[in-house]
Formats: structure tokens, C-alpha cells, sequence
């Protein structure tokens, strides 16, 4: 009767197990930072914190965004600690007519966009973060998360210069994700650090890879983390760091990628 017993807890507690699996390089999750449009506080405030705990950022850039331009020699070294430059557009186009729009001006408007035009200007912008850091290897975040330009998506048309993309719906990323070229995400805005932190928790409890995007980070933009909920989350990220691993996007990207032979086999 007792061994009976002790097989029935055994069996009870393998979800338990199966949930805290270490399939994340080695580790229970994978938390990755991203940075979106080349801000000044990005430089300021976001990388000196990252760098004072050794944890890695991946900065999705504007290229035609001032605090990128006027600051070439800092960035070159922001990719030289082994933070990821990641293109982010030219000049961050949106379609204008969707509500909250109201910054886009008419000449970035996406609807006015061609294919070739929204494709040329991503290629211009691999080819200035490669003058920065040298690199080939490169991913992609769709400006607003818009995937469309005039109504056509314009995904299929800039897979070749990406390993992969993100997206902007919020979700937890499974291990065997299907989609690389919308990877979910986290819009933070506003979040305390316990929330920023709780959503690292729920990522360990279910063996995912939680994607931050921040924007502002204490100012310059108006979705915007405050400096102490940033610091807050780093620190938890470091305490947690013999179970969550703090890849770039591209490592990350790369993990997820190195799964498709296993995802091919299975549906055949």
C-alpha cells in the first residue's frame, strides 16, 4: 500500500517537473531586452545599468534618429560590450490613420509607402549598423509593429536580410515557436518593477522566453519605464541568473532556429 502511495505522488508531481525543464541553454527561461528607436536615454541611462550587472540589450535602431547619428562612436562601442544593433528602419514609418498615430507625418506614412521603398530603406539601414559594428547577421522590428505596406504584407520581401523579427502582440514565446519573423512581445509602459518582474516569474514557471519592449526609459518618450522599475528588473534578472538565461534577440532567434529540424521531423 505504501509504494502504491508513493507512486501516486510521483506521478502527481511530473507536470510539476515537466514545467521546469532547463531547455533554455541550459536554463529554466530566457529573458531578452530590446530598445526601440534610438534614444538618447538608451545611451544615458539603459546600457550604464545593463553594464554595471553584465546582462545584454538589444537595441533596435532608427538610423536616421539623431541620438544615432550624433553619437556613432558610443554606439560602436554599446556593440563592442556585445549588446545587439538591430534595425528598427531608416525612419520608423507607421500607418498614419490608426488611432495614437498622430506623430506620423505624411512623408512616413505607410500607406504612401512602396514595397521597394519600405524594402530599400531596411536594406540602407543593415548597411549603416554594419559600418558601426561590423556584423552581417542581423533582425528586424516592424515599426508600430505594422507588417503591411498599402494593404500587402511586406514580410516575405525582407526575410533574406533577417534571421528573424519581432512583433508587437504580447505573449510568452514556447520553445518550439513557429513564426521567427514575429516574435511576441511585451510593450512596457508604465509597469512597476514588481509587474515587469512577475511577468520573468511566469516565463520560469512555464519554460518560455519572455520578450521586453521598452522604449523610454526614465523620459524621452512617451511609453516610458521609469528608472527604478528598469533597475528593478535588472537586478531580479541577475539574482535569477542560474535559471534565466539573458540572450540578445539574435542569440535568442538563433536558439529558437536551431529547433526547425526537430519541428520538420515531427510533422512529417
Amino acid at each position: 500500500m505504501k509504494s502504491v502511495v508513493i507512486l501516486i505522488l510521483c506521478l502527481c508531481g511530473l507536470p510539476v517537473f515537466a514545467q521546469q525543464k532547463n531547455v533554455w541553454n541550459g536554463k529554466r527561461a530566457a529573458v531578452v531586452l530590446t530598445y526601440d528607436d534610438a534614444l538618447h536615454v538608451h545611451l544615458d541611462n539603459a546600457i550604464p545599468a545593463l553594464d554595471l550587472l553584465g546582462l545584454k540589450g538589444t537595441f533596435f535602431l532608427t538610423a536616421a534618429a539623431p541620438a544615432f547619428t550624433e553619437r556613432l562612436k558610443e554606439w560602436e562601442k554599446v556593440a563592442s560590450n556585445k549588446h545587439e544593433l538591430a534595425n528598427h528602419t531608416l525612419f520608423h514609418p507607421c500607418i498614419g490613420s490608426r488611432p495614437g498615430r498622430e506623430f506620423v507625418t505624411p512623408e512616413y506614412d505607410l500607406a504612401t509607402y512602396t514595397v521597394r521603398r519600405i524594402t530599400d530603406e531596411i536594406k540602407v539601414t543593415n548597411t549603416m549598423l554594419n559600418s558601426v559594428d561590423g556584423k552581417t547577421e542581423r533582425t528586424f522590428a516592424y515599426p508600430c509593429g505594422d507588417t503591411t505596406v498599402g494593404g500587402v504584407p511586406y514580410v516575405d520581401a525582407v526575410k533574406e536580410n533577417f534571421v528573424a523579427a519581432r512583433g508587437v502582440q504580447g505573449k510568452m514565446v514556447p520553445r518550439n515557436e513557429q513564426d521567427l519573423y514575429n516574435i511576441g512581445t511585451y510593450m512596457i509602459s508604465g509597469q512597476t518593477g514588481e509587474e515587469l518582474i512577475a511577468l520573468v516569474k511566469e516565463a520560469m514557471k512555464t519554460n518560455s522566453l519572455v520578450v521586453f519592449l521598452f522604449h523610454g526609459v526614465g523620459g524621452e518618450h512617451g511609453l516610458n519605464v521609469s528608472l527604478e522599475a528598469h533597475r528593478k528588473l535588472l537586478h531580479f534578472l541577475k539574482a535569477q541568473e542560474k535559471h534565466v538565461w539573458n540572450p540578445t534577440f539574435l542569440e535568442a532567434a538563433n536558439y529558437l532556429k536551431a529547433e526547425e529540424p526537430v519541428k520538420k521531423a515531427s510533422r512529417k
